[in-house]
């Protein structure tokens, strides 16, 4: 059974060669300021919208993971389509992007469904949160296998249990997928993010619940739960709105990207 895309020529071209003109453009705007940190990190946090918008925040996240010679990820993203209880996993052999399939991580899915009370809401899986990863993961990181595990009425602390797992097995990572406050305006969008930033680099889990609006609120709280029990430390990355793209500052949505060392 394959993941197909659901999202695609939407939130990201359909075609190659256009997504391919997209991380370019991302990566030649980033160099021209900056150098991708040199940290070893196997968790990152990246926003989930459409390229145009949170597209440059992501890819710097994947140029971290890039380096770090990681074989499988698990991709953890709330779903935005259907309630249920707890996380969704399902038993795909492939994702399906314009790249071409990435591979499912066969053997840690089945220890995952073995460890940890995993159901599978297929519905769910036709979810941008974590499809929108799918692309960026098969363009930097071509030979690895992925699992894709999506959220509703879960507890933080169930989903840390699962990344506390996942980082504890070799050569695996974690990518929690999340985009912040959605539709204030420009300046109380600003002042809402800022409050998540502020608890990411700190991992503050009380400042997180002081006006953290990220609809992946769930992951981000149980990737901070398990930095502080691993010894991880954060670095934010990137900062952006979708102002900066659309120039509309009465609608705006926010977007981070963060990673752990």
């Amino acid at each position: 059974m394959k993941r197909e895309m659901s999202v695609s020529g939407t939130f990201y071209p359909a075609r190659e060669v256009e997504l391919e003109r997209y991380f370019e453009h991302f990566t030649n705007v980033y160099d021209e300021s900056f150098i991708i940190p040199d940290v070893k990190s196997r968790a990152v946090i990246v926003p989930h919208a459409g390229y145009i918008y949170s597209g440059y925040t992501a890819n710097i996240a994947y140029r971290v993971l890039e380096k770090q010679g990681v074989k499988n990820f698990v991709v953890i993203g709330p779903s935005h389509r259907m309630g249920f209880e707890g996380v969704s996993l399902c038993d795909y052999e492939s994702y399906v992007t314009p790249f071409g399939d990435i591979k499912a991580a066969g053997t840690l899915a089945k220890k995952l469904q073995d460890n940890f009370s995993i159901s599978c809401f297929t519905q769910a899986h036709a979810e941008h949160s974590t499809e929108v990863q799918f692309p960026f993961i098969k363009h930097y990181m071509q030979d690895v296998h992925v699992v894709e595990l999506v959220y509703s009425n879960a507890r933080a602390q169930d989903i840390s249990e699962i990344i506390d797992f996942v980082l504890k097995q070799e050569d695996c990572g974690v990518i929690i997928s999340t985009d912040l406050s959605h539709f204030y305006n420009l300046e109380d969008a600003n002042r809402l993010d800022n409050i998540c930033l502020e608890a990411v680099k700190s991992l503050d889990l009380n400042m997180l619940h002081r006006g953290c609006e990220a609809c992946g609120m769930i992951g981000v709280e149980a990737m901070m739960l398990s930095a502080k029990k691993l010894g991880l430390s954060s670095h934010l990355l990137d900062y952006k709105t979708s102002a900066d793209a659309s120039d509309d500052t009465e609608r705006v949505v926010g977007y981070m990207s963060a990673c752990f060392s």
